[in-house]
């Protein structure tokens, strides 16, 4: 018995659309596919959200000193004459800043092996502003999930595809 189905693609080709699959699942709330591809998708979702469940709190938080550009009211930097040159003037504050534990980031790097990056949603080209999916799985997902113990998961059948009648389906999160 085989252990992935194949899906009729390279296993390049095959790992591309998987991993967009969950990415799009898990940043959206679901996606409507094929039965196999969701099979296949509802695999890789719930092994993340589990690894998210497991190291949800396995971090402390540590304060560092940061040095900030500083800013006039019209949000541009502030400059100072220095030697006959212009220097940005920087200050330095105190950030608060998780520090992951050395399990959350393994689980934090097993993610990324996986998941791509979106855009935030409403977000145009110009101007995107990337997601931390590791970071939106271990603060969102998971603590929605933290009382159950498995099946994060649903897929419900919507019917034959009109061009080719492939079976499509709802795959969703619980």
């Amino acid at each position: 018995m085989a252990k992935y189905r194949k899906l009729s693609r390279t296993s390049s080709q095959r790992k591309a659309l998987l991993r967009n699959q969950v990415t799009e699942l898990l940043y959206h709330g679901k996606i409507v596919t094929t039965e196999a591809k969701a099979k296949e998708v509802k695999k890789i979702a719930e092994h993340i959200i589990t690894l998210g469940i497991k190291e949800k709190d396995n971090f402390e938080e540590v304060t560092v000193q940061a040095k900030v550009a500083r800013k006039d009211k019209d949000g541009k930097r502030v400059k100072e004459v220095v030697d006959g040159k212009k220097v940005t003037v920087y200050d330095t504050v105190d950030k608060k800043i998780k520090k992951d534990s050395p399990s959350r980031l393994h689980a934090r790097r097993q993610m990324m092996r996986v998941l791509y990056t979106p855009t935030a949603k409403g977000a145009k080209k110009s101007e995107s502003h990337k997601v931390d999916m590791a970071n939106f799985v271990f603060d969102e997902i998971a603590p929605k999930y933290v009382d159950r113990k498995g099946g994060y998961t649903r897929i419900v059948k919507i019917g034959p595809r009109k061009g080719d009648a492939a079976m499509e389906v709802v795959l969703e999160l619980v």
